[in-house]
């Protein structure tokens, strides 16, 4: 009998080469959509006859819708095929990137603005497309782990590109907005080509049925959740309608694990996420989300406080774009490394080094805080960290779900690292505010405040460690195929 092994490599080369290149264009778009309108916020807080505080409605609009329609989305790519759902969510965030483009008032441009959060679904979807087309192979676990690292690097490439596109656009049309709002709907709008003519579709498992009811218990738990951590972030702990939404929504979310336990095909599988290699992966999500999406705004502020208080950098607007530059450089890093460590190195023990490198990186700016070249080591190394496990989550996720799950299995992975950042931006808001005004400056925090925030960060880096260890140490890796011929078939096939 013939050795299979040379024919699964050049299809597993196959799957990175051709259908990875595809879409990392289409993960370059979603980083352009993350970094490109942050540097014209003023300006757009200007045409709109706003105020610098109206913009945090813009993310909290966007995180509600993407948490509520991303695992409706990607369930339906399960059973419908993954390229048929990644195209209508395109359309979706291109029709909305166009509208923001030509919104002249706050509430069209949050209303657009919230519907351009369906790009979120994008990479669960393109994981799910990668994976699926190589299960039955010796190597497919195993390239998809690669694959979703130079996803993740197209992203954040993405998002650097974006960053530094959109003043220099804004410049060269002479300061006009619509004019330069446009540019990542153009980008968008080609993505829906790339997709449509590029990317090969899945074999959705027949049979299935969405799980209406379900969903809809889900949607009603996340809103009640993500609603309370917003009016958390904006009220503070006093406001008492944010504990009855939060208990509404914990109750609401218990309730939908009853219900789905009764379903023979449920929205989510909770027997699937009792697996060990499947909810350690998914807390871990959550916890990402806290240090990931939760700190950048506290780094941000800590950056520009004046350091004649004995601590911040005191940085100018564009220094500090140059540190959050570094730090998306260095998620780049971390996924690329994983990409290349994944290969050869136990998916699990990759996991929980990029966990302690994100709990390192923050206990070590606790001590070392006060020079620029101290903030950016630590940063760095929890970057490098957290750009792993952003690569990681959405594979493992999918390499630990049973076939015709994995779309959703990768897309909660996203929803529960939303959740964590809504959660810790709410906390972390509350905890500065709280040391607001106890300094010289009555709008800087205080350096305990910062503390808790790293502190919080780097618990929850070893939080994550802690658990990945209750994955077996078996998980994630590649299927043996039952026999040669069966693999070269399906080698074909693909």
């Amino acid at each position: 009998m013939p050795d299979p092994t040379p024919v699964l490599r050049r299809s597993a080369l196959g799957i990175t080469a051709g259908l990875i290149g595809w879409l990392i264009l289409v993960e370059i778009t979603s980083g352009i959509l993350q970094g490109y309108y942050v540097p014209l916020f003023s300006d757009i807080v200007v045409h709109l006859g706003i105020t610098d505080a109206d913009v945090n409605w813009f993310e909290a609009a966007q995180l509600l819708l993407s948490s509520i329609v991303v695992p409706v989305l990607a369930k339906l790519g399960d059973m419908h095929g993954h390229k048929k759902v990644l195209l209508i969510a395109t359309v979706l965030t291109a029709g909305a990137t166009w509208w923001v483009a030509f919104a002249d008032n706050f509430w069209v441009f949050l209303i657009a603005w919230a519907l351009q959060g369906f790009y979120v679904v994008w990479l669960p979807l393109e994981v799910a497309l990668i994976f699926e087309r190589g299960r039955r192979q010796r190597h497919g676990v195993s390239a998809t782990r690669r694959a979703a690292g130079l996803l993740v690097v197209g992203l954040e490439v993405g998002a650097i590109l974006g960053a530094l596109a959109a003043g220099r656009i804004f410049a060269a049309t002479a300061e006009n907005l619509t004019v330069t709002l446009m540019i990542p709907a153009i980008a968008v709008t080609a993505c829906f080509f790339v997709i449509l003519f590029g990317v090969p579709e899945s074999e959705p498992l027949p049979g299935r049925r969405l799980d209406t009811g379900g969903f809809v218990i889900l949607t009603v738990g996340l809103l009640l959740v993500t609603s309370s951590l917003t009016f958390l972030r904006l009220n503070g702990p006093g406001f008492v309608w944010t504990w009855v939404l939060l208990a509404a929504g914990v109750a609401s979310l218990a309730f939908f694990v009853w219900y789905e336990l009764r379903q023979d095909d449920p929205a989510v599988d909770i027997r699937v996420f009792r697996r060990p290699e499947m909810w350690p992966v998914q807390v871990t999500a959550f916890l990402v989300g806290i240090s990931l999406l939760g700190a950048q705004g506290p780094l941000s502020t800590y950056a520009g406080t004046d350091s004649s208080l004995g601590y911040g950098l005191g940085l100018d607007a564009t220094a500090r774009s140059n540190l959050i530059g570094v730090y998306i450089a260095s998620l780049a890093v971390g996924a690329i490394l994983f990409a290349v460590t994944s290969r050869k190195a136990s998916p699990r023990a990759v996991l929980i080094a990029a966990a302690v490198f994100v709990a390192v990186g923050y206990l070590l700016l606790i001590p070392f805080h006060k020079e620029l070249w101290q903030v950016v080591v630590t940063l760095v190394i929890a970057g490098i960290g957290s750009g792993a496990l952003v690569a990681a989550m959405p594979a493992a996720a999918a390499a630990a779900a049973p076939r015709g799950q994995t779309g959703i299995a990768s897309a909660l992975t996203n929803t529960t690292k939303t959740i964590g950042g809504t959660f810790a931006s709410a906390v972390f808001g509350v905890v500065l505010a709280a040391g607001a005004g106890a300094v010289l400056s009555s709008t800087a925090a205080s350096l305990g405040g910062y503390i808790t925030v790293w502190a919080i960060c780097a618990g929850g880096g070893v939080l994550a460690a802690v658990l990945l260890f209750f994955v077996p140490k078996v998980a994630f890796a590649d299927e043996l195929p039952e026999s040669a011929e069966a693999v070269a078939g399906e080698s074909q096939i693909i």
